[in-house]
């Protein structure tokens, strides 16, 4: 398969960026999105033709969140329930143009090329996405009674891996997804309702210390989520935070 790539290339985050074209050939269509890559950037070494395209990544299993890419407008590319390193090139169609960007988003500066810097998400846990309570060891966890929909639920909000496709999504650039989904599965088990209240009040402020926008309620982020979270977590921790002003307990 051959493609013609535009990709975002820029030295550094108070630099000038813009678009680059590359051609590349010769792509097997079960070649994943990130291969193809490594492969253009061997070519790109081998030929001197250019300082190879900066990209996060890591586990290539879809585990990690770390290889975000903007893809022809959507954050991982055409699939759903994907992240990039798990899209492959049978997606695309031979001769296709495929464009390709960074997340666009204040909290997320531009470090290179197609790295952003997400230590926001990192600040946001912790300042409180975490339990600091004694709970005893794992039998005595497991030991804690807990009804199986609220178990699913918060197995389900854990699931997020923090990639940043919420924010990236959204044209508030929100954390909302993120932060809802953090808060969820630790507020929905007994372990997390000691520090629910001052979880969540400390987690959204810091949210919106470091730039986050506003949920639209577009639901983008749900639509883009590798992980489907559900956009209930936004409403959850919205109950939650309101439930925390007023000092009562809302973990439902």
């Amino acid at each position: 398969m051959r493609f013609t790539l535009h990709i975002w290339r820029q030295e550094n985050a108070r630099a000038k960026g813009h678009f680059e074209t590359y051609e590349i050939d010769n792509i097997s269509p079960d070649c994943s999105f990130l291969e193809m890559l490594d492969i253009l950037n061997e070519r790109l070494i081998n030929d001197r033709i250019a300082h190879p395209v900066c990209f996060d990544n890591d586990c290539r299993e879809g585990i990690c969140g770390m290889c975000g890419l903007y893809i022809n407008g959507r954050p991982h590319g055409n699939d759903d329930g994907i992240t990039t390193c798990q899209l492959h090139m049978r997606k695309f169609h031979d001769g296709d143009d495929i464009w390709i960007e960074p997340w666009r988003a204040k909290a997320f500066p531009i470090i290179r090329d197609l790295v952003v810097d997400r230590s926001a998400f990192d600040k946001i846990i912790q300042a409180g996405g975490y339990i600091s309570t004694t709970t005893g060891g794992v039998p005595d966890a497991n030991s804690i009674p807990i009804p199986k929909h609220k178990a699913d639920m918060a197995m389900d909000a854990a699931s997020c891996i923090g990639c940043g496709a919420c924010v990236a999504a959204c044209k508030n650039a929100s954390a909302m997804l993120f932060v809802g989904a953090k808060v969820s599965h630790l507020a929905l088990l007994p372990q997390g309702k000691i520090e629910a209240a001052d979880r969540v009040k400390r987690m959204v402020a810091k949210m919106d210390e470091l730039g986050f926008g506003n949920c639209t309620n577009t639901y983008a982020c749900e639509a883009e989520c590798p992980k489907l979270i559900k956009r209930q977590n936004i409403s959850r921790l919205n109950r939650q935070w309101i439930a925390s002003l007023f000092g009562r307990d809302r973990n439902s």
